[in-house]
Order: C-alpha cells, then structure tokens, then sequence
C-alpha cells in the first residue's frame, strides 16, 4: 500500500513495434511522473502487456480527461486498457461456507489496511460467521443453497453483489458451484481459492484425492473463475512437502496456511491492477 496517490495504466495489444515509445512519449508530454513500470512481449500470442504507475499529481488533468486524450492511441494500436485510481478503493464482496480460515485472514488483512479495499459485505450460505461479520461492521448476508433452490440462491448472490456495487467476488472457500451465466457475466472478476495445485486434483475433497496419490507436495491455488470447473487463469500458487508419515488430517492443516497466503497474494496483485488476461493465462507483475 502506498501513502502516495497513484493513477495505474494497464494495457494489452498486438505486439509491433513503438508501443513503449508512444505511451511513455505521451506520459512525458503531459508532464507525467513515470513511478513503476512493467512490460512483457508473448511470444506464443504475440501479445504485448504493459502497467504503469504514476503520480496522480503530476498530470495537469484528472482520469476523464487522461482517458479522452489517450484513446487516440489506444486505438492506433488496438489496445485493449484502463486506468485506475489508488483513491479509489475496489469493492470485496466475499462468499465463503463452513471454513474460517480464509475469511479470518482476509479480514485481519483489510482491518490492518494491509488489504487496502471496502468490504460492502459478506454472503454465506451458513449462518456459521454472521457474528464475527458483524462484529467487523461488515455487512452479512444468508442466502441458504439447496438442490431444490439454486437459480433462486444464486440470482440473490447477483443481486447483492450488484446492490454492493462490487467490483471483485472473493470465493474465500465457498463450497458451492456458481453457474456458467454468472461466471460470464464478470469474466476477470471472481476469484476463487482452490485447495490444491492446480491442474492436478480439481473439484471436492483434493487433499483426500492428493493423500489417495500419495503425492510428495500439496499446494494452493488462486484462481478467475470461469464456467469450467477449477479451469480458470491462474494468478498465484504455491506448495508445501509432505512425506509417507503425513495423514489427511495432517494434509488439511498445512493447506490452510498455504491457502490463506496464496489468496491473500493473489488478491493483493489483483487489487493493485498487477493481473493481465492472456488467454487463460494471465500475466502479473509482481
């Protein structure tokens, strides 16, 4: 988190030639004050990303004006792009069951303003935290999820994040599946923690499936969400060693610590605009 306000340009487009040149030209002109940039060329897409930040302060105009003055060049070369505000907050909407882990640490992190965000709420479908919630001043909502009332639960989840103008969903172990029209509608915009190390062990019970193996590492991986199932872009992961003694139950304490990290880092480099779609693949400057 920076104490300095900061406007953050991020963008992909064909790769060519001139395209550093023609945007840190037009930063430098307008009297810009370049504080961090990154740039990578995808050989395999062809592709190229870049993210800058800026001093707020140093432009003579504010966001409306830099976008109508910048989309000239946008356009020349068929970028697609946004630029951001660090005074503008991002908005977590945050859906978890049964587990705490995640959501303790994704709280003390926002309490600490280590996770420099709004919470506008919390949607369960357990009542399990509701007091703990609440005693963050945070919002919670119970949308119960049954076989019989799915469509219903999840149009309600739609509705809140929506009513909570959202900007992120933070599935911080919500074990529910949300449908495919839900995914699409914010594609680069949920994001999910999965208990493993993706590809290997998608769907339910992965350190159960993981100790079944007998797998020498098990990992955490934060991930988009999309209608495939633990299929989406990945954006951080990591592991821990396990030996023959390690039991199931054994498996499930070191991946809670793992999973709180990850997510924590990944959500991190997401809300700082450090995250990039290629493809599905993603590009992240850290």
């Amino acid at each position: 988190m920076h104490a300095q306000r900061r406007y953050t340009l991020t963008a992909a487009c064909p790769d060519r030639v001139g395209i550093v040149a023609r945007v840190a030209s037009f930063i430098a002109d307008n009297r810009g004050w370049i504080l961090e940039t990154s740039h990578h060329a995808d050989d395999d897409t062809q592709r190229y990303f870049m993210r800058i930040e800026m001093k707020a302060d140093s432009l003579p105009f504010d966001l409306a004006e830099f976008r109508r003055r910048f989309q000239p060049i946008a356009d020349e070369f068929k970028m697609d792009w946004r630029i951001t505000d660090s005074a503008e907050k991002k908005r977590l909407v945050v859906l978890v069951s049964q587990q705490e882990h995640c959501l303790y640490d994704l709280l003390a992190r926002w309490q600490s303003k280590e996770l420099d965000v709004e919470i506008p709420c919390v949607i369960s479908n357990h009542e399990t935290f509701r007091g703990f919630v609440e005693w963050h001043g945070i919002p919670f909502h119970h949308v119960a999820v049954t076989a019989d009332n799915k469509r219903e639960a999840n149009a309600e989840i739609l509705r809140l994040f929506e009513q909570s103008r959202g900007d992120i969903m933070v599935l911080a172990r919500y074990m529910q599946i949300l449908p495919p029209e839900l995914c699409g509608k914010y594609p680069g915009r949920i994001i999910n923690i999965h208990h493993s190390f993706l590809p290997s062990f998608v769907g339910a019970k992965p350190y159960h499936q993981a100790y079944r193996r007998g797998v020498k590492l098990i990992g955490a991986t934060c991930h988009f969400v999309t209608a495939e199932l633990d299929a989406g872009p990945i954006i951080e992961q990591d592991t821990v060693r396990i030996d023959h003694g390690d039991t199931v139950e054994d498996l499930v304490r070191y991946g809670k610590d793992i999973e709180k990290a990850v997510l924590a880092r990944g959500l991190r480099y997401h809300v700082e605009d450090r995250v990039l779609l290629n493809g599905n693949r993603t590009v992240v400057f850290r």
